[in-house]
């Protein structure tokens, strides 16, 4: 038996709960609106199921077992055993105890949940397919809808992701035995991050890259410290190599790559990781009948409220744009939220912290000294190195810094580019200091606790300012 259509109402429609969805949904319940959330997999979206969460438990399980079985220079001998059928068991329940933790928030706000696909039917409906035999569909009336359906991994031409041999980031984080080998296509954060587990894993790691160097987008100087790194573990980069083919060889697969000049490149190995990016979820959206059209990137552009080119739909997350970022998803969700609530609200995406969870982390906000001086400012930059804190040097970890760029008229801070242990942690010192319109002086003021990397960012701050005490000065 078939379920026939029924038609409700709702004041708002989120479609997506992911952070920027789930998150919006929540906020627009505080503040008194009829809210329903539609998703078609798992609550917590890509981030928490596929994404942030159980990329982070593995970094961090394989820190542990790396660390103990590399510390010999501080007297520690060990042979750590991983058994990885049982690290992603507890990852796994990582991920169960937040998504569960989601749903019950949720429904803690009033959110009504609706499990099913999505799509616009006109300017203010949205058909719901339910999965499952006999389960029919729905229509929704809604006032206002924000679109939070995320973003998923591109797919390189001819290595179309069987979940065997051609693997997504999603079919990474799922192995139950580490590969002998593999060959990681494309060295951004995703491929980075990944790159970095299986090599510490016992993984041989092979990345090629179509460009010169890891993480592009980041400053020569930041992006040299992880490289650097990472050849230290093992990892073998091959830059100038754009992935041609593959093919099946003995228990594994051969690589092909070409290089700018037609040069063929063969890299044997057991699995490939394809990690070229992602691209935004919008062709299941049927976004025609509701008058929207992606850009040529394929995002849905939006201004300072979250709002699209139609007034009453709204578009938070990774289908928005850059950043693609788990927690620009949430602030943007907010703000939609209370926009529609009729709440004074908007987005400052130059306070909007990055991470990426490599080894050693890094940590951004706001300008760095070239964007600060296209942008009319004249920069002052202080840096602090990590091998002069003695905090660090108690981890075992040298190699990174803490730089701040600040405008040498005003003495604000402009931004921030952190290289160490925990950047991730140490960067939101400094976007609110960028947020609330600090000066160069508070923070180099700021008494930081010793001993602590927090004290490499007030001694960068003072580095600027030419008053550092233990590092020499510009």
């Amino acid at each position: 038996m078939v379920v026939g259509d029924v038609t409700t109402g709702t004041d708002v429609l989120v479609i997506g709960a992911g952070p920027g969805g789930y998150v919006a949904a929540i906020r627009a319940g505080q503040l008194d609106l009829d809210v329903t959330l539609v998703e078609k997999e798992a609550y917590g979206g890509t981030c928490l199921n596929y994404g942030c969460i159980p990329s982070k438990a593995l970094i961090s399980a394989t820190d542990v077992a790396h660390d103990a079985g590399d510390a010999e220079e501080m007297g520690i001998y060990a042979d750590p055993a991983v058994d990885l059928q049982r690290m992603v068991e507890w990852k796994d329940g990582v991920v169960d105890q937040l998504t569960g933790g989601v749903e019950k928030l949720c429904k803690a706000a009033g959110v009504n949940l609706v499990e099913g696909r999505a799509e616009f039917a006109g300017e203010d409906t949205a058909r719901i397919v339910h999965g499952g035999e006999g389960q029919g569909a729905e229509t929704i009336e809604f006032e206002h809808a924000i679109v939070s359906t995320g973003s998923r991994p591109i797919e390189v031409p001819g290595f179309e992701f069987d979940g065997e041999h051609i693997l997504s980031s999603r079919e990474a984080l799922a192995l139950d035995a580490v590969p002998a080998s593999m060959v990681v296509v494309g060295a951004g954060y995703i491929g980075m991050e990944l790159s970095t587990v299986y090599q510490k894993l016992g993984c041989d790691v092979t990345v090629v890259e179509m460009l010169d160097d890891v993480l592009p987008g980041y400053e020569n100087d930041v992006s040299r410290v992880v490289r650097e790194r990472a050849e230290d573990l093992g990892v073998d980069f091959h830059f100038g190599q754009a992935a041609d083919s593959w093919e099946e060889a003995g228990d594994g697969i051969t690589v092909r790559t070409e290089n700018e000049d037609g040069d063929i490149a063969e890299f044997g190995a057991e699995k490939c990781l394809v990690a070229v990016g992602r691209r935004p979820v919008t062709d299941t959206l049927n976004l025609d009948a509701v008058g929207l059209e992606p850009n040529e990137d394929g995002f849905l552009e939006t201004d300072h409220e979250a709002r699209t080119d139609v007034e009453h739909v709204f578009a938070v997350g990774d289908v928005a744009g850059e950043p693609m970022l788990a927690h620009t998803a949430s602030a943007e969700g907010e703000v939609a939220a209370e926009v529609i609530a009729g709440e004074p609200a908007a987005l400052d995406h130059q306070a909007i912290p990055a991470a990426v969870f490599t080894d050693p982390e890094i940590g951004t906000v706001g300008m760095t000294e070239s964007e600060a001086e296209e942008a009319g400012f004249d920069p002052v930059v202080g840096q602090f190195p990590l091998r002069a804190n003695g905090r660090a040097l108690t981890l075992d970890e040298e190699e990174g810094f803490v730089r701040v760029v600040g405008d040498g008229d005003s003495g604000f801070l402009l931004g921030a580019q952190v290289v160490a242990p925990e950047a991730s942690e140490l960067i939101a010192e400094l976007a609110l200091a960028v947020e609330m319109g600090a000066q160069l002086e508070d923070v180099a003021a700021t008494i930081h606790t010793h001993p602590t990397l927090s004290e490499a960012v007030g001694e960068a701050c003072a580095n600027a300012l030419g008053e550092a005490v233990h590092t020499l000065n510009r």
